[in-house]
């Protein structure tokens, strides 16, 4: 299913992100095949699909890390062309220097820019403390856990300001508890913020309990299978029986059957 662009009224402001019948190959194999999306202006997307669908191929093209082999993605109407810092990818792993504090690190992008000292402080100081970290700014990353290496990295990713956040799995590798902490900060952090963001997730709770709509593709080569408008208001509660509707649909659509303990069960008899 492709979400059409051209039926928007010439009226209506474009999408912050619009992505234009996108493909993405590797050699003679096609990981994305004519895709085409549309994210609002402060929008929070997710994306969930099977493993190798091209969702972390497709977060890269929007950054302009990979120019795409056929098709287009825009940003405010302009062609990305390669890499902007109005643009920030977070990937799985944090990606902190191992050699520079935590204020380090969240205050690189700005003393590259040459921001004014005073400024940077400020600013990261800030961000610091919106994420929590503010008794850390001195520690190293190998002193921290890995959900404050995770946090440091969204303040870095905050710090220069970016229009459109995209988050690859930036939860993935945490324990349950500490993920779930860290989905509560960032929905704080961008119900504060209202950037643009899009979150490529396994996980299909999370993208429900984050997102405004979700996006599910389709195995290699990757299209748009369905879209899924996620209306209810937040804070969400992850045990309501809306959310429970929308997962099993979700599941239903990736062709998941739920499991309990170490029986397959119908999705008709399935509760969580």
């Amino acid at each position: 299913m492709e979400v059409p662009l051209n039926a928007r009224s010439r009226r209506e402001p474009w999408p912050k992100i619009s992505i234009e019948k996108l493909t993405q190959s590797f050699g003679d194999l096609t990981v994305i095949d004519r895709l085409s999306l549309g994210v609002a202006d402060g929008e929070f997307l997710a994306i969930v699909g099977p493993s190798g669908c091209g969702k972390s191929t497709l977060l890269r093209v929007i950054a302009g890390l990979a120019p795409p082999t056929a098709g287009r993605v825009r940003i405010d109407g302009v062609d990305v062309d390669g890499p902007d810092p109005r643009r920030h990818l977070v990937f799985q792993e944090h990606a902190l220097y191992p050699w520079r504090t935590v204020y380090k690190n969240v205050a690189l992008g700005l003393e590259i820019e040459r921001q004014k000292p005073e400024k940077v402080k400020r600013k990261v100081a800030g961000l610091l403390t919106l994420v929590g970290l503010e008794q850390f700014a001195k520690y190293y990353p190998h002193q921290l856990s890995g959900g404050m290496r995770q946090r440091a990295a969204l303040a870095r990713a905050l710090a220069m300001e970016p229009d459109v956040l995209l988050l690859d799995e930036p939860f993935g590798a945490l324990d349950a508890m500490t993920r779930l902490t860290l989905q509560d900060e960032l929905l704080r952090i961008w119900l504060d913020s209202r950037k643009t963001v899009v979150l490529v997730t396994h996980d299909v709770e999370e993208a429900l309990v984050l997102a405004d709509r979700v996006v599910i593709m389709t195995t290699v080569p990757g299209r748009i299978r369905e879209v899924i408008p996620v209306t209810e208001k937040r804070p969400r509660d992850r045990g309501s029986a809306s959310l429970a509707a929308l997962k099993r649909t979700v599941l239903g659509i990736l062709g998941i059957e739920p499991v309990i303990g170490n029986v397959r069960v119908p999705d008709t008899n399935f509760s969580i």
